[in-house]
């Protein structure tokens, strides 16, 4: 099929390379002419595992094109992803500014087009968002749902890092749509992908995104307040969740204590979900509270540092991963940022580095200084924090840690082997 994708960042561009790989013609869209001609050069403006070279085969080969121009890109193709940001406005709930102009666009394009054509909305938007702020763009054209253009929503379920497997490898494919035609039209979009297929009404496909995330958010805040008793109790809370785990209605994926959730998705959306039930008239009280964990977690970290070693004032911090995980260069909400926030305000000299994200990452943070490369990070230093997972991280030896003035290393992930570290001494979230 002919498919145009709106917006060229982690879901859109993933999005396009992922229909364009099992054989669908792609254009993606984007006003960012500089992404734009990245993409047309098989450049991705992203990092993504695996992305630059499979971009650059199908783009060499034809089944990907990028364009800024809305319009042709729609009245070319058979259906139109929606896939822009929906970032939290101040109020926590959603800015839908992108996606409107998204719609209105589209419905421009439509306005000039004579045959049928399905909108998907891809991007995470509360119930009620597509066949109301969209929909309502969408009509503005003089077309007439139903019978000139179908409307779709297909969340993504995509991880940083490895987006891509994700995408080709899902676990399922949510599929809501407002008729039986537009439903037929994204099953053969996805006729390629060896999934279970979840077919359903808009507002389910929409919340079913909303309650994914916000039930991972949950396990990952339950697994960082019960560490913090594990702490004190001289338990070790991943021997805790390997046992807890095993019972097949818990599962032991995001089990894992740390410094906290970050990144586009959790904690926009369960603040989204928390501001969608006030709308309602509905209290959030578990939402809350996950959230208000996830906050106190990357304050508490600093603080096991500070019990351990005293006074972190005029120290030498090192924070190891910037980005809110390893795998990508995404720092939206990474959890570096209060730690680093947290360091400075005590007084440290703080040493940042991650193997991707240091750019994005000085854009917001121009008062700590950045080394090049794992040793010059860790020379001198009185304190290392590892915040996020990065495959060179959990790789560190003894021999690295050397050129530290203090060897004290507080693992942020439980990437290291506490066994394997001589003379250091070893501080791990929730031991």
């Amino acid at each position: 099929m002919r498919i145009s994708v709106i917006g060229t960042g982690y879901v859109g561009l993933v999005s396009g390379v992922g229909f364009a790989s099992v054989g669908h013609d792609v254009l993606c869209v984007d006003i960012d002419e500089e992404k734009v001609e990245m993409i047309n050069r098989g450049e991705p403006p992203i990092y993504e595992k695996g992305l630059e070279e499979l971009l650059g085969v199908l783009v060499t080969s034809g089944k990907l094109k990028a364009t800024t121009d809305t319009a042709r890109a729609v009245v070319k193709t058979d259906i139109t992803f929606i896939c822009v940001g929906t970032p939290s406005g101040e109020d926590g709930g959603q800015d839908l500014s992108y996606i409107e102009k998204a719609a209105e666009d589209v419905a421009e394009a439509l306005a000039k087009k004579d045959d049928y054509h399905v909108v998907c909305v891809k991007s995470t938007v509360k119930p009620g968002t597509t066949d109301g702020l969209v929909l309502r763009a969408l009509e503005s054209s003089g077309k007439k749902v139903g019978d000139d253009f179908g409307l779709a929503m297909n969340p993504e379920f995509l991880r940083e890092g490895i987006a891509l497997k994700d995408f080709m490898e899902p676990d399922r494919v949510v599929i809501g749509a407002l008729d039986k035609r537009s439903m037929e039209i994204l099953a053969e979009v996805y006729k390629e992908f060896p999934a279970p297929k979840v077919y359903t009404d808009l507002r389910t496909a929409e919340m079913i995104k909303y309650v994914s995330n916000a039930l991972l958010a949950t396990k990952i805040s339950f697994a960082n307040e019960v560490s913090r008793i594990c702490e004190e109790t001289g338990i070790d809370v991943y021997d805790v969740m390997g046992g807890v785990g095993l019972d097949h209605r818990i599962n032991r994926d995001f089990l894992n204590a740390g410094c906290g959730f970050g990144g586009s998705c959790f904690p926009k959306d369960v603040k989204a979900l928390v501001k969608y039930a006030h709308e309602l008239g509905m209290s959030s009280h578990l939402l809350d509270a996950v959230l208000e964990v996830n906050e106190e977690q990357p304050v508490h970290v600093i603080d096991m540092l500070e019990r351990n070693m005293g006074s972190l004032e005029d120290k030498k911090v090192t924070v190891l991963g910037l980005a809110f995980k390893g795998g990508t260069d995404d720092i939206r909400e990474t959890r570096a940022l209060p730690m680093v926030k947290e360091l400075v305000k005590r007084g440290s000299e703080v040493v940042g580095y991650d193997p991707e994200a240091m750019k994005n990452f000085s854009f917001v943070v121009d008062y700590i200084d950045y080394a090049g490369d794992l040793e010059e990070a860790l020379e001198g230093a009185d304190a290392c924090i590892i915040q996020n997972d990065w495959q060179e991280f959990k790789e560190l030896t003894s021999d690295d840690f050397a050129v530290m003035k203090n060897k004290i290393v507080l693992d942020g992930r439980r990437l290291l082997d506490p066994s394997k570290l001589d003379g250091v001494t070893y501080l791990g979230v929730g031991l």
